[in-house]
Formats: structure tokens, C-alpha cells, sequence
């Protein structure tokens, strides 16, 4: 706990004089004011988070969080739990989704196991920091224990700051677990007061009788657990997920280190919503990559007051849409840093003859 306590207290707010100096260099940069609409926002938002006018961010991450679950046990997914395992392996040998778009946007991804059940197989770019082998059956029980739920966001945390001295200014949250659309669904409905049934999609393709079974599930887990809103370590406890905690640990230690975070889809949200839960000042160092599919998604980024950057139906996870989002933060700090301003350029001004 001391270290997630150090890294809370560590959090600040953006650096005003930087945004506004960033928004006066957008401004006399040689192109009319604001024609490139939301990457100017995005730019200025860049300079505030990092306290530098002109970010250069040169060295992207997306940090994939792996875990089981034991409400697979209820029949919330189409897919064997297994599978976990065996995506972790793929994730390894580089051909996944997430690889295939990381390596198109230059960004390095760590994958770590925080709770898979069984054993993964040892690699350089796999991370072990697994706290137990799959949360409890939410169903029946709590997920995992306070400190367990302590331990993961610990997890996320430790996880970036040994990447930060292998080089980090811009990060990405991703996941994967077999049936955590479930969980995720439980935590957006305590943190956002949001009913079961619009916080609730279909995850992997469930039909209408799944869909229907996976709704009665959460609300069952509400009702036997209990989790108390006003604690967001509780929630986590009691009815979330390993990766969905160091996913939370991930966007707490870039707010710390004032480093850019990308936020994927429906999964990453409910970390996000943990963290934001457990400071604040968080939200401002969150970007939302994109729009998921899943509906409780946008229910998640109007809570948090974040405005996605793509909405193309995507609900694959991996940190597949924070990569897409990687893209075009990189391509606004770049306009930031590299474009030229008017008088840099001896190119007359709108009015100026």
C-alpha cells in the first residue's frame, strides 16, 4: 500500500503555464486558427500533461494486462478460459491484433501476467507479476481480497516505472482475459450508478439468452458482494479483475511521471474508472483512444469527461484502439513540434499585408 499511497500524492495538476504557451504557438502556427480542430486541443492538452510546450514523444508503450476470471464458471463467454493462456503466448510471438498495429505505430508492447490461470510460458517481452492464479467466481463471492486488489494496482504500477528507465513518453493501457467484459461491467455500474442492463454488452458475440444470463450474473454479484461506490479498492475487490486493477496502476504511474496514457476500450475503462476513483487529477493525464462497441463504454468516458479520439465499432481489447490513438497524439505533438509558425516561416498572417 505504501506505494500506491506514494504514487496518489505524487499526482499534480497539468502545467497551466505550458498549455498556455502551447496554445499561443498553435495559434501562430502557418495554418488558420484552429483548422486542425481537435489535434490542436489534443496538442495543447500535450504540453500540460507533460510540462514541455513542445512534446516530442518518441517512445510509445502499451502495456497489455492479462488475467482469468472465475465467473466464466456462470457461462458469460463463448470462448474456454484457456484461451487466456494461449492469446498470452500469441502476444508473445508478435501476432496478435495488438502486435500487428503497435508495430505500425512504432510502440513496444509489454504484456504481463497478472492473474492468468496456470503457468505462461517464460520470454523477454512477457512480465510475470501474477498475484493469484484468476479472481473468485463474482457470482459467488468477492474477486480477490483488499490486499490482493492493492497488489494489482501495485502491480501496474511497478510494471511502468521499470520501463520508464528503458525509455517511456507515451503509453497505452490493453487487456486480455477470457469473460472480463463481466467484471467490467459490475465496476462501471457501482462507479458511474449506471443500471446492469446499460453498463452490459454482448463481449465475444453473445446471443440474446447469453446476453440476458450475463446481466442476472452481474446483478447477482451486486447484490451478494456489496461493493461500497465510495471505494474504489472495494469495487476492485470485490467484484473487478487482476488486470483490471493494474490497468489502473498503469494510468496512476503516468499521471505520476506526467507521461501521456492512452485508454483502450471497455476493460481499460473500468481501470480507468478505479483510478480516477483513487485520484482525481488522474482523468487529466487519461486519453481515450476510442469509442468501444460494448455500450457501457460511452457511459464510462461521459463519466470520466473524456471525448474519444476514433469511433470505428471496434470491441477487440488488447490495447488495440489505444494504439490507433497512439497514432494521432503522436501526429499532434508532431504538428506541435515540427510545423512552423508564421514568422518562422516569413509567411504573412491573416490581415497582415
Amino acid at each position: 500500500m505504501e506505494l500506491l499511497t506514494r504514487v496518489v500524492e505524487s499526482i499534480g495538476p497539468l502545467d497551466g503555464a505550458a498549455m498556455r504557451a502551447a496554445r499561443e504557438r498553435q495559434d501562430s502556427l502557418t495554418k488558420p486558427r484552429g483548422s486542425l480542430g481537435r489535434l490542436e486541443d489534443l496538442a495543447v492538452r500535450l504540453a500540460g500533461i507533460t510540462g514541455r510546450v513542445r512534446p516530442h514523444l518518441e517512445k510509445p508503450a502499451v502495456f497489455v494486462m492479462a488475467a482469468d476470471h472465475g465467473v466464466v464458471d456462470e457461462g458469460v463467454s463463448l470462448y474456454p478460459q484457456e484461451v487466456t493462456a494461449q492469446m498470452v503466448a500469441n502476444f508473445v510471438r508478435g501476432r496478435a491484433g495488438i502486435n500487428v498495429l503497435a508495430r505500425h505505430v512504432g510502440a513496444r508492447v509489454v504484456v504481463v501476467d497478472v492473474g492468468v490461470r496456470g503457468d505462461t510460458v517464460p520470454a523477454a517481452n512477457l512480465v510475470r507479476r501474477k498475484v493469484a492464479a484468476g479472481s473468485g467466481n463474482i457470482a459467488r463471492g468477492p474477486a480477490m481480497t483488499r490486499e490482493q486488489a492493492v497488489a494489482a494496482v501495485e502491480a501496474g504500477i511497478e510494471v511502468v516505472e521499470a520501463e520508464s528507465s528503458r525509455g517511456l513518453d507515451l503509453a497505452g493501457t490493453g487487456d486480455m482475459g477470457i469473460g472480463n467484459t463481466t467484471p467490467s461491467s459490475a465496476v462501471c455500474a457501482v462507479l458511474t450508478g449506471e443500471p446492469v442492463e446499460a453498463v452490459t454488452g454482448r463481449g465475444t458475440g453473445l446471443d440474446d439468452a447469453g446476453l440476458a444470463r450475463k446481466c442476472e450474473v452481474i446483478r447477482r454479484a451486486l447484490e451478494v458482494n456489496r461493493p461500497d461506490p465510495s471505494d474504489p479498492l472495494d469495487v476492485l475487490a470485490r467484484v473487478g479483475g487482476f488486470e483490471i486493477g493494474a490497468i489502473a496502476g498503469v494510468i496512476l504511474a503516468c499521471a505520476a511521471h506526467r507521461i501521456p496514457v492512452v485508454i483502450d476500450g471497455f476493460v481499460s475503462g473500468a481501470g480507468a474508472l478505479i483510478a480516477a476513483g483513487l485520484a482525481p487529477l488522474a482523468r487529466d493525464y487519461m486519453i481515450a483512444g476510442h469509442l468501444s462497441a460494448e455500450p457501457g463504454h460511452a457511459l464510462v468516458l461521459k463519466h470520466l469527461g473524456l471525448d474519444p479520439l476514433l469511433s470505428l465499432d471496434m470491441r477487440l481489447g488488447e490495447g488495440t484502439g489505444a494504439c490507433l490513438g497512439i497514432f494521432l497524439v503522436v501526429a499532434a505533438a508532431k504538428i506541435q513540434t515540427e510545423m512552423a509558425t508564421f514568422d518562422e516561416a516569413g509567411v504573412a498572417r491573416a490581415g497582415v499585408k
